[in-house]
């Protein structure tokens, strides 16, 4: 079951539904606003999604305008160097400081940072960016977990969290320049619900990038190969730390382009996740 926040083609935005046989209108946000985290943050999401969407009628998909970000006031968090691939490129990215990425890589804590506030979050259908300052930047898919205020994981969404290679590698200290600025961070098209975690351990991940309408880099991963159990990764985010209004968590990724690639003006990344759906984005 999924949910997402579009805009109509009145301009007005609604929540919507699918329980596998399209989109259903659940609610008007002007009305309520918060109605996505009601949701959330109750003690059952699907099944309070499950009866929200029982008698109503389909959606036509022509009247959808666009997706807003499937966010409220949630922070987004992010986790780094979780798959060996991810390891290995940041290793050969920063050569002074390469055996700290292999430690993180192998050690109990895990690389945890924070992203985007709910305002920088770029949804999908729109721009995000690499720095200006920048030489290498490239996007990195991401399974990103919804959490509630409870730090229980109750979905998943796909996350883009473009990075500056070049800035990071030049020095580790850099990692919030590298990472968060105005662009940086891209979320949707809209969320799965999760029961049960395991739910989301062994879901393929693919990334396109075009130029010109040609493609210039494809890869697939899955998150199977992650290095680390997403709930742990929850665990090591709620340590000292709380999310009142809950937390979304990117979860590193395990595709990164070769060293020769970097993004360029115009250029479109589509991003798509086995049973969430596929989040497309052009840079600039």
């Amino acid at each position: 079951m999924k949910l997402a926040k579009v805009v109509s083609l009145l301009g007005q935005s609604h929540l919507v539904c699918d329980a596998g046989f399209g989109w259903v209108d659940i609610g008007d946000l002007h009305h309520q606003p918060n109605l996505l985290s009601e949701i959330l943050h109750g003690s059952d999401p699907m099944g309070r999604a499950k009866t929200m969407v029982e008698g109503k009628t389909l959606w036509d998909p022509q009247l959808i305008q666009g997706f807003l970000a499937p966010v409220d006031h949630q922070e987004i968090w992010a986790a780094g160097v979780t798959y060996l691939r991810s390891s290995q490129a940041r290793q050969a990215e920063s050569e002074g400081a390469a055996r700290f990425y292999d430690l993180v890589y192998k050690a109990p804590r895990p690389e945890l940072f924070f992203k985007a506030t709910p305002r920088r979050v770029v949804p999908a259908g729109g721009v995000v960016r690499f720095r200006g300052d920048s030489k290498w930047s490239v996007p990195e898919p991401e399974l990103t977990l919804v959490i509630s205020p409870k730090m229980k994981i109750v979905g998943a969404t796909i996350g883009n969290d473009m990075s500056a290679r070049d800035i990071e590698g030049e020095n580790p200290l850099y990692l919030p320049q590298a990472k968060v600025y105005t662009g940086s961070c891209s979320m949707g098209p809209c969320i799965l619900l999760a029961k049960n975690p395991e739910d989301l351990s062994n879901l393929d991940i693919h990334l396109e990038i075009s130029r010109s309408g040609i493609k210039v880099f494809e890869a697939t991963t899955s998150t199977s190969k992650l290095a680390r159990k997403l709930v742990d990764l929850v665990d090591w985010l709620g340590k000292e730390n709380d999310f009142p209004e809950g937390v979304y968590l990117m979860t590193g990724t395990g595709i990164v382009p070769p060293d020769a690639f970097t993004l360029a003006s115009g250029d479109r990344v589509k991003i798509t996740i086995q049973g969430i759906g596929t989040l497309v984005n052009s840079v600039e």
